[in-house]
């Protein structure tokens, strides 16, 4: 594909990995921040082309994974509801709450709709004066603009039975609150490409220095990753912590400064719950006061509801990098994309599922055999 083939050149990236190797003289823990990087890792075996020396680890940079417990049941409150139509993008239909899915709920009769776009629900709302219409609000920083400007069209149309459920979060805070994290292991970073597309790479800056880390804000195709690996051990080697932004194509600095406005009219930083780890604080986004009147949350009553989570899931140790999926004993037995335990697996950017569309459950498998 035009543009495309450069980035996944076998030539370019056999020298990179040359590159790799030859700048390490000590072993060195890496941490990619978003669940597509660790798809490309996983699907183009990046991880087996490295140095042994070199680990790369998995963090909580899918939104679906990440998104609370409390926050996935407060959505099937609000859906099962006869006056609502609930919208979401089709990847958190499947993810596992308290008590099943939305797809569950869809088929015992709740009015729930794929979209692909927050503006769709917007029209749904005009469409349908006398129903409340809720759109599912959850993702990175990459997709709050879309969602901040689906609130203020509905606001400037007079659209009262839009409101969105948000559960937005924020990439530095959850980069800070591992680096305190006794169970810390992570000496670099491979930043996020597409978080930095709208939000530029400056707030990044504090962290590398305070903590010492190189951040290397990476791509997402195999030569972007194997550059960003290459480029965050050299970093570390030389004693350096920098954030630098091999991915220029896409990220400046300063960022999208226009979605960066929006953000900040529509939304307030709060603290927020991610699943499997816990409260981080400043962490994510909650609709402003001026705005307040469009959240689904406090619209229907679902701040509390009761939560139950699988015993057996390590989610939480995966996301923090502190584990991966072959770590956990349900991993392709009870827990599979299929009968999913937790949103690792059912996300389609979930490390979990990375391994098991990729075959590393049969590797595993086929491992344990031999033995």
């Amino acid at each position: 594909m035009r543009y495309l083939d450069e980035y996944r050149d076998p030539v370019a990236a056999r020298k990179l990995v040359q590159g790799i190797e030859r700048a390490m003289t000590r072993p060195w823990t890496l941490m990619e921040i978003c669940g597509g990087q660790t798809h490309t890792i996983v699907k183009f075996g990046i991880d087996r082309l490295l140095p042994k020396a070199l680990e790369l680890v998995h963090g909580p940079g899918c939104p679906v994974c990440v998104t609370s417990l409390e926050v996935i049941d407060r959505a099937h409150s609000i859906a099962s509801r006869p006056e609502v139509i609930f919208t979401s993008f089709g990847d958190m239909l499947r993810v596992p709450g308290s008590q099943g899915d939305l797809l569950e709920l869809k088929a015992r009769g709740a009015d729930v709709r794929v979209v692909y776009s927050p503006l769709d629900a917007v029209e749904l709302a005009a469409k349908h004066p006398y129903r409340d219409i809720v759109f599912f609000a959850v993702g990175f920083e990459t997709t709050a603009p879309a969602n901040a400007m689906a609130v203020k069209q509905a606001r400037r149309r007079g659209l009262d039975n839009f409101s969105i459920l948000a559960s937005h979060v924020l990439v530095p805070p959850a980069i800070e609150f591992l680096l305190q994290s006794p169970a810390n292991r992570v000496d670099g970073f491979l930043g996020p490409g597409h978080v930095c597309t709208v939000m530029g790479t400056e707030e990044y800056e504090p962290l590398a220095e305070r903590y010492g880390v190189p951040i290397e804000i990476t791509g997402f195709e195999p030569v972007d990753m194997l550059e960003g690996i290459l480029r965050t051990v050299e970093q570390l080697e030389a004693g350096e912590a920098k954030v630098r932004t091999p991915y220029r194509r896409v990220v400046s600095r300063e960022g999208n400064p226009h979605a960066r406005d929006l953000l900040a009219e529509v939304f307030d930083v709060c603290d927020r719950k991610w699943r499997g780890i816990g409260t981080i604080p400043a962490s994510g986004y909650r609709l402003s006061e001026s705005y307040r009147a469009f959240d689904a949350a406090s619209r229907f009553d679902v701040e509390t509801v009761e939560t139950r989570e699988s015993p057996i899931c390590i989610s939480g140790e995966i996301l923090q990098g502190v584990k991966k999926p072959l770590d956990c004993p349900a991993f392709s037995t009870a827990c599979t994309p299929q009968t999913p335990l937790g949103a690792t697996m059912v996300s389609s950017e979930g490390a979990c599922a990375a391994y098991y569309a990729y075959g590393r459950h049969l590797e595993a498998a086929t491992t344990e055999v031999a033995r």
